[in-house]
């Protein structure tokens, strides 16, 4: 990743941020990636490259100032990066520091406090930035003035210093299908909500969504004909975790509990298996109208993802427990539960063909994507690349796979994304793992792909 390219007013070099040689290491306790940077300056035909900072960390933006020999830029640690990428970080950190472009050395510029971004040198030695947060956000003055206030991305000043264009996040409403872009023409991209899975008709799709008033995520069903959005199934003090849809259409499977991992921001930490209990989550069942609610599970293991056989007698989900982790498979007769992998595995998929089962295992530092047969015979690694592959999708008729993926790496720097995993892309590819196709690239985050089946090709993606 290289980014926020500037050349110094005596045009003999240009500075810029790289996570070149750098890995993506994981965060503490969390499967997200972070994001290291340095600064480097090159001349602008190319030759002498240098790497101007040697943090360990990240540092980015950087902006010159007008001696040809200092940059601006905003800086924290690795670890930090998690709160920054959030649109309203209420912990972390960043500097505003004067960097040395010759010796490398950083000086501390003096700010406010809380994760402040994009400095840029302003006449009378003033400096202007953003600064994120769930108050008083907005660009700020090192002078101390205000500027406009509310959730700012990006910001650029005129030359004078007495006027800047920016950029302020806003959510509109939205109907419960967007087309959007697709770099690949065979495919048609739609954008949905988190963790889309449509029906066998294609004609409704679950999502999970937050409701007014309410501290936990609902289970929520779009209408995208009639563009209606109504929540199935809420519960008073548990998320709800999408599952899937039967294969007639006439019942959804979920799972209910914390999942701090998804809901708390990035506050939780999963340090060691136990970690993951979260005092249990449960599988549930209820009609496609709401109605004949019941919960498939009890006790203290953390079950979630269910996906139904194509025949509607069993469902496998993944579980973490004091016994044990991976996948598990009911029978939904007479509830008896078997054990299909035990390794660290997540997001269960049952093929349309009914004879292989898809999910994702973290492995050699990632997570890949694998198939197994029902039986748990003939495992097979589909993926092997850089980064996360994960959160999949069957095709209709079993033979595509719609996935996410952080094979790419970064596009920006974190902070500008406002996305938990600002790198992540939609790939396709059979269901063998050959034939690889990408149908984004940029740097927002796109996940969470499931297939339309009214529309061949259509993908849904978050």
């Amino acid at each position: 990743m290289v980014t926020s390219v500037r050349r110094g007013p005596d045009g003999k070099w240009i500075a810029f941020s790289s996570g070149r040689g750098n890995t993506a290491p994981f965060a503490e306790g969390r499967w997200e990636r972070l994001q290291l940077t340095e600064i480097y300056r090159i001349h602008p035909d190319g030759s002498g490259l240098q790497k101007v900072t040697n943090t360990g960390g990240f540092c980015g933006s950087p902006k010159w100032v007008d001696d040809s020999r200092h940059v601006l830029a905003y800086c924290s640690t690795a670890q930090q990066t998690m709160d920054l990428r959030r649109s309203s970080p209420d912990s972390g950190e960043s500097r505003l520091v004067s960097i040395d472009m010759t010796t490398g050395a950083l000086t501390d510029t003096p700010a406010g406090p809380g994760v402040k971004m994009n400095p840029s040198p302003l006449p009378g030695n003033d400096v202007g930035y953003i600064r994120k947060g769930s108050t008083d956000a907005g660009i700020y003055y090192v002078s101390g003035s205000r500027g406009p206030r509310g959730l700012i991305r990006a910001a650029a000043w005129s030359p004078d210093g007495k006027r800047v264009v920016f950029h302020r996040r806003s959510t509109p409403a939205r109907p419960p299908l967007v087309k959007i872009f697709s770099r690949n023409p065979k495919y048609e991209l739609s954008l949905a909500g988190l963790l889309p899975v449509f029906s066998p008709s294609g004609k409704q799709f679950l999502i999970m969504a937050s409701v007014p008033g309410a501290k936990v995520a609902a289970l929520k069903v779009n209408t995208p004909e009639t563009g209606q959005s109504e929540v199935l199934y809420q519960d008073k003090t548990r998320n709800a975790f999408v599952g899937g849809w039967s294969p007639a259409g006439d019942k959804v499977v979920f799972a209910l509990g914390g999942f701090a991992a998804f809901f708390d921001g990035f506050h939780s930490e999963f340090l060691k298996p136990g970690d993951r209990l979260e005092g249990g989550a449960q599988l549930a069942i209820i009609n496609a109208d709401g109605s004949g609610f019941q919960e498939l599970t009890s006790g203290e293991d953390n079950n979630a993802f269910p996906s139904y056989s194509p025949d509607g007698n069993r469902l496998v989900f993944r579980s973490f427990g004091k016994n044990g982790q991976g996948l598990r498979i009911m029978n939904l007769e007479n509830k008896a539960v078997t054990t299909l992998t035990s390794d660290y595995d997540n997001f269960p998929l049952w093929s349309p063909k009914g004879d292989l089962i898809m999910f994702a295992r973290q492995t050699d530092g990632a997570y890949d994507i694998f198939t197994i047969k029902p039986d748990g015979t003939s495992l097979k690694r589909l993926t092997n690349g850089k980064g996360n592959d994960a959160h999949m999708s069957w095709s209709s008729d079993g033979e595509l796979i719609a996935f996410a993926s952080s094979r790419m790496g970064f596009k920006d720097e974190v902070a500008y994304t406002d996305a938990p995993q600002p790198y992540g892309e939609i790939f396709v590819m059979r269901y063998d793992g050959t034939h690889v196709e990408q149908l984004t690239d940029n740097q927002w985050e796109e996940g969470t792909p499931a297939w339309e089946p009214a529309v061949a090709d259509r993908v849904a993606r978050r």
